[in-house]
């Protein structure tokens, strides 16, 4: 199949399970494809958890759930050493026992839950792609794909990520209720009104390691004109001056721009990216990468108000 079915493929299977929520849908691939890490932000029953599960099982890749709770350790995120007692008298030794963050997928569910040396673990394995254990170093899985999510209405007992630490998201996504139609479909087809409650549809892996290689293969072909460059620059570069900001973002956040931009050229049968393109992408690339002012938070603006006034003042390129 060329990349046109392939996406058609993946929409029909994510479909089988998620109601709406086409932009998470798409948005969550185009992240696979482009090997960074996705934030999700929605509050409790929005499917992030199916949502994630179904990539996994669409791409028939492994996956795991880790719970972050106050009480969790580094090493039960890494793994750790074990004493193994030989048979002989006095003899033994120590063997590596992997953590559940030795899988393609990681769901890190509610990772502001854990403190600061946890939140490192995880983000240090997303960064360089190895743990250590011991004193040996171990390679992860590739692909290596974490979605983590937060809880935007519980504020007890968590911690907040370092602004360092999340610039290493390649996007943060912000779910939405469903509106009043996609919540009928929802409840209409939950299994707890049917005959077969508590089982789901299995899902076919239509997107196997090759398959994501032609999606990496088709956007390397899509052109990105100097024009298109610039314009990315120019917005990366608003949010360093702008009034209701005090840190913008990072050189990071251009570079996953045009990533992205071609990524979602190439989704749409095109090759070459239009300012459309940047404009629908930059509020996932840029709302988890800016510190607001003590004026926006006074005013009430919160980041995509701001990256709305932005790409509303930086001139988009014409030709």
């Amino acid at each position: 199949m060329n990349c046109e079915e392939l996406l058609a493929s993946y929409r029909r299977e994510m479909a089988k399970r998620i109601v709406g929520q086409k932009d998470m849908v798409d948005s969550l691939l185009m992240a696979l494809i482009a090997g960074g890490h996705v934030l999700l932000e929605g509050v409790p029953g929005l499917a992030k958890t199916l949502a994630v599960k179904s990539l996994a099982e669409i791409t028939g890749l492994s996956f795991k759930r880790i719970q972050f709770t106050p009480d969790l350790l580094p090493a039960d995120l890494t793994g750790t050493l074990i004493w193994e007692p030989a048979h002989a008298a006095g003899g033994g030794s120590f063997s590596v026992r992997k953590g559940p963050v030795f899988a393609n997928v990681i769901l890190a569910d509610e990772i502001n839950r854990s403190p600061a040396k946890v939140q490192s673990a995880l983000l240090e394995a997303m960064e360089e792609r190895q743990v250590t254990i011991g004193e040996e170093t171990h390679q992860l899985p590739d692909p290596f794909f974490v979605l983590a999510t937060e809880n935007p209405i519980d504020f007890e007992g968590t911690y907040e990520l370092p602004e360092a630490e999340l610039d290493r998201f390649l996007i943060k996504l912000s779910l939405s209720y469903p509106n009043g139609d996609e919540e009928l479909a929802i409840v209409a087809a939950s299994p707890a009104l049917s005959a077969r409650a508590g089982s789901a549809e299995s899902l076919r892996p239509v997107l196997d390691r090759e398959a994501l290689a032609s999606f990496r293969f088709s956007a390397d072909e899509v052109k990105i004109d100097e024009k298109m460059l610039q314009y990315i620059v120019s917005i990366v570069a608003a949010t360093r001056q702008y009034k209701y900001i005090s840190f913008g973002a990072s050189p990071r956040a251009s570079i996953a721009l045009s990533r992205l931009a071609r990524i979602k050229a190439s989704f749409e049968g095109r090759n070459f990216v239009s300012p459309g393109d940047i404009k629908a992408l930059a509020p996932m690339v840029l709302r988890h990468r800016l510190v607001l002012s003590y004026e926006a938070e006074a005013e009430g603006i919160n980041a995509d108000g701001v990256i709305s006034r932005i790409l509303a003042h930086v001139p988009i390129p014409l030709g």
